[in-house]
């Protein structure tokens, strides 16, 4: 009998061991990455504000996981090129991209993508959110949103507003205000925000939608008037100016994100590991301080969050361009 006890016991023992060998020998796993450098792709040029992030977030995950984390600016086709590249890289960690508002609306705009933007990828952590500003000229005749709406319904299609582009953050969330207003706005595209400004200032134009960072000097400089913000709430820099969803369109919300996410299949404990440094990061004064520089907003949560965040703005924008009609092919 005591023989039996000590044979039970031995093979007690000798499975423990191998427990604690296993559970060891995951945690070497998971602590081994990285073990390479990584690359960041952002599909855009640098200097705008998803190269800030990319490289923000590189210098942190430098710091805490001690391997280069390597900004790679491959910009194109409405950001189609690098993301496409992102999606084709191995599923190990080591390619990550920078992206957000375009991944989501792109698959509705192009006829083709060579991704499949629901299954090419794993989100990993929201970066940060800005609003839109819906704004006019100081000396405008339009002095608030119902002015706006009362002006388009009484002559339909004679309002000229300016976008940056077909499929932008500043043409859709017109589209969408079109939408649940019932106007009809004749809109003018451009190439990027600067333009658009000066047609505005010009008077070429006579309202715009524009990323929050963009508009606010003007608006601040007395050169335009906000008539409303697409935040949830007010912004503190603007604490006169109320959103849309209080003016009478509850509901409305519209943020331009940023994000990054890594090619679909990536080990679970390999994005855990990036979401939990990053949020930290986003926490960390210097990458507060230069959020707030450039206008935006540091957000953060679990790469669940962020894959529900995903599936909201896949539902709202597939609604609008649909219902619009868009195309950017």
């Amino acid at each position: 009998m005591q023989e039996a006890t000590r044979t039970i016991l031995r093979g007690a023992g000798a499975l423990a061991c191998v427990a604690v060998a296993l559970l060891c020998g995951s945690a070497r796993a998971d602590d081994g990455y990285p073990d390479k450098p990584v690359r960041i792709i952002v599909p855009y040029p640098p200097a705008g504000f998803n190269d800030v992030m990319a490289r923000a977030f590189a210098t942190k995950l430098n710091e805490k996981l001690g391997q280069p984390f390597i900004v790679e600016n491959r910009a194109g086709g409405g950001t189609v090129i690098g993301t496409a590249a992102a999606a084709k890289a191995p599923a190990d960690g080591y390619t990550l991209l920078v992206q957000g508002f375009p991944l989501i609306v792109n698959q509705y705009l192009y006829s083709k993508l060579p991704y499949d933007t629901n299954t090419a990828f794993a989100p990993v952590i929201l970066g940060a959110e800005t609003p839109n500003l819906l704004v006019v000229r100081a000396d405008s005749a339009i002095k608030s949103l119902k002015d706006l709406i009362d002006a388009a319904k009484a002559s339909p299609g004679r309002l000229n507003y300016a976008s940056s582009g077909t499929g932008t953050s500043q043409h859709l969330t017109m589209e969408y205000l079109k939408s649940i207003t019932g106007t009809d706005l004749n809109q003018i595209p451009y190439k990027g925000s600067a333009p658009m400004v000066t047609d505005l200032l010009g008077g070429q134009v006579d309202v715009m939608f524009d990323n929050f960072p963009n508009a606010l000097p003007f608006v601040k400089a007395g050169k335009m008037r906000a008539l409303a913000v697409t935040s949830r709430q007010r912004l503190a820099e603007l604490p006169d100016v109320p959103t849309v969803a209080e003016q009478g369109y509850p509901g409305f919300e519209v943020a331009v994100f940023y994000g990054l996410y890594a090619p679909a299949g990536t080990p679970d404990a390999v994005v855990h590991k990036l979401n939990a440094v990053l949020n930290e990061a986003l926490k960390a004064d210097d990458v507060k301080s230069m959020f707030k520089t450039a206008g935006v907003q540091p957000m953060g949560g679990s790469a669940q969050d962020f894959a529900k965040y995903n599936a909201a703005q896949d539902r709202k924008w597939a609604d609008v361009i649909r219902k619009a009609g868009i195309k950017a092919d």
